[in-house]
């Protein structure tokens, strides 16, 4: 089970969170977020990660800025916003986790994105791209791995509820940011060793 990290803002928090496990760190690089880190700070937390994979997580960026990520040192763009499919395949679309925001119903995702590095399902929340902290029918997360998605499950996860999300779930990985926080932006260390414990055992 791969459990990615999101919404780091400080080296520290970088090099713990890889010290007791987690396999992917994410960084905001959308303004409008409280977990926002500016250029500058992306560079210190890049140098700092060592063994896991480096996220960027951006909203409706354009080529250029989703370009410019990659070559600041980062794995992978997560794009949150309503990028295309063919938005991806310009970026090289095994670089990239495509999120979709999960309502009542099953969303509907083109085959295409079973060529993304991963797909990741988040909690729809209007007037939010995520962080909201609140979970979804975890039946629909299942129905999207049954037809054959690598899948981040996301949304309202924490050390309580992981293992139970893994075990219905099966996704690929899951994700976890507000989850493992004492307020935006500053992790609980406590949480995310017993948020990847839990999501491992399971």
């Amino acid at each position: 089970m791969k459990v990615k990290i999101c919404g780091i803002t400080n080296s520290e928090d970088a090099r713990f969170c890889e010290s007791v496990g987690a396999d992917f760190i994410g960084m905001i690089l959308y303004p409008k977020s409280p977990r926002f880190v500016d250029k500058e700070k992306r560079g210190e937390i890049l140098g700092s990660v060592t063994k896991a994979k480096k996220v960027a997580v951006m909203v409706n960026p354009s080529l250029e800025e989703a370009e410019q990520a990659l070559e600041e040192g980062f794995d992978l763009i997560q794009l949150h916003g309503e990028e295309s499919l063919e938005f991806a395949s310009h970026l090289g679309i095994d670089r990239v986790i495509k999120a979709f925001r999960v309502g009542s119903d099953i969303p509907r995702i083109s085959e295409g994105w079973k060529g993304a590095y991963a797909i990741l399902l988040d909690t729809y929340t209007k007037g939010a791209y995520g962080g909201t902290g609140k979970t979804f029918n975890w039946d629909i997360a299942r129905h999207v791995v049954d037809l054959g998605f690598r899948v981040f499950l996301s949304g309202g996860l924490k050390p309580e509820n992981v293992a139970e999300a893994v075990g219905k779930v099966k996704p690929f990985g899951v994700d976890v940011s507000s989850g493992v926080e004492l307020k935006p932006g500053v992790k609980d260390r406590a949480k995310i060793t017993k948020f990847i414990e839990e999501a491992k055992a399971s």
